[in-house]
């Protein structure tokens, strides 16, 4: 999701972990009494967030200047790669930072539901927020059951990335079923069946080719209106995983896991995109910053994610979710953290200097539009995608985002080696399982 993140399958697992645990510490609906100094009162707030590259600390550090200087009151300390597990543990140790960010979007239904994060609504309404400077799909993200315990700081969409030279003059696909033709004519293999260049890696082992990134284009619904799994009453989960097996059928999973190994790290110079092994790929925009800095000769364009055919009408639209900030409970000087995390999320100067320095898509309509952006040609898709009415995001839960992380095992672990002899009977026991997960957490 950013420069050198942390493997996102560990990474999900170990944030989720720590978001159970803390919510057997916790009361749902937990209240905050407000307690601390004035905002504009000499202070100092602790500031974490999960950035840890040096470009990327500076340009939080610089993204904090304008506040500084608008609060000469507020001193703000600054500490970077804190991720959910260390601001969990701080928030149940009751000497939590005042400010807080997650890369976790899927943990936004506990940290709202718990209390962990304090409820917003009252300070958005008596500052007169509007929220409408945001997308509907971020509006979504930030918020669990009409309680807002968070605000967005910039934004992930994704996009198809294609190399220019690969295509041999084709134009990127629109629809699942033209990216499935192209894949086959644009695969290079060797006679034993090696694959040499793929056209496009469907396995969900393939770095962000995963169900939370696919799926969408096919329209999936990841929860009912019941708020239940709703893997086996949606024929667009059947859709997605029929399409998906039918290319890697057709690379042969042997042949398929052969390449995977073979393939450099995702967030490396290595990464087969950018070395000219795959040709096309579903990325995020922070890839546009590493093909800058790592493989600036590479010729390559960018598109909207195709869509299930039935959907052509909903093409330019895509899957988004982002990073989060909020004010978690027993955070000391909460006046202040509401100023500055107001200030980080709505202050477009402040958005268009973490956008620019980070390549993350900025999170407000008002940056966006911004002059002062310094993107890539390429970058615009993103941008496009995440503006879009239709673009969606996976929703909140009370235990975070175990339903996907649930969904994903079952694909990488049954689905894709031809372990399930019958998908209907399958996905219904996939939906009972996370559905006595939910009951457990509350949900």
């Amino acid at each position: 999701m950013r420069i050198q993140p942390p493997p996102r399958a560990s990474y999900r697992t170990v944030a989720l972990t720590a978001v159970l645990v803390l919510a057997t510490a916790c009361t749902a609906g937990t209240k905050e009494k407000d307690a601390g100094p004035a905002a504009d009162a000499p202070q100092t707030i602790q500031v974490w967030h999960g950035w840890s590259a040096d470009h990327e600390v500076k340009a939080f550090e610089d993204a904090v200047a304008g506040f500084r200087r608008a609060h000469p009151n507020i001193t703000v300390k600054i500490t970077g790669n804190q991720l959910d597990d260390q601001i969990t543990n701080a928030i149940r140790g009751g000497n939590p930072p005042d400010v807080v960010s997650s890369f976790t979007t899927d943990n936004l239904g506990q940290f709202c539901q718990s209390g962990a994060w304090q409820e917003l609504t009252p300070r958005i309404q008596k500052d007169k927020v509007d929220l409408g400077i945001f997308p509907k799909a971020v509006q979504d993200y930030t918020q669990f059951k009409g309680k807002r315990c968070a605000l967005p700081l910039l934004a992930d969409a994704y996009g198809l990335y294609y190399n220019k030279k690969l295509m041999k003059g084709e134009k990127p696909p629109t629809t699942m079923t033209e990216l499935a033709a192209l894949a086959k004519k644009l695969t290079v293999r060797d006679p034993d069946g090696t694959i040499k260049v793929a056209g496009f890696m469907p396995s969900v082992q393939y770095y962000e080719h995963t169900p939370q990134h696919i799926a969408p284009s096919f329209g999936v619904k990841w929860l009912g209106d019941d708020g239940k799994a709703n893997f086996s009453k949606d024929p667009a989960f059947t859709a997605y995983l029929k399409w998906s097996k039918e290319l890697l059928d057709w690379y042969g999973l042997q042949n398929a896991r052969k390449f995977m190994r073979s393939m450099g790290q995702e967030f490396e110079a290595s990464n087969p995109f950018q070395k000219g092994k795959v040709a096309m790929a579903v990325d995020g925009e922070w890839r546009t910053k590493f093909i800058e800095k790592e493989a600036p000769s590479l010729d390559y364009g960018t598109a909207p994610p195709p869509v299930a055919d039935a959907r052509k009408d909903q093409y330019g639209s895509g899957f988004t979710l982002g990073t989060i900030m909020g004010i978690p409970r027993g955070a000391k000087h909460p006046d202040a953290a509401w100023a500055l995390v107001k200030y980080l999320t709505t202050d477009t100067q402040a958005v268009v200097t973490l956008a620019n320095a980070l390549g993350n898509v900025p999170s407000t309509r008002a940056a966006i539009a911004s002059p002062g952006l310094k993107l890539p040609p390429q970058f615009k898709t993103f941008m496009d995608v995440f503006q879009h009415p239709e673009t969606t995001t996976s929703p909140s839960s009370p235990n975070g985002g175990d339903y996907i992380v649930q969904f994903q095992k079952f694909v990488q672990d049954q689905w894709e080696p031809g372990k399930v002899p019958d998908l209907g009977k399958g996905l219904s026991g996939l939906d009972s399982k996370i559905d006595k997960a939910l009951r457990l957490s509350g949900g």
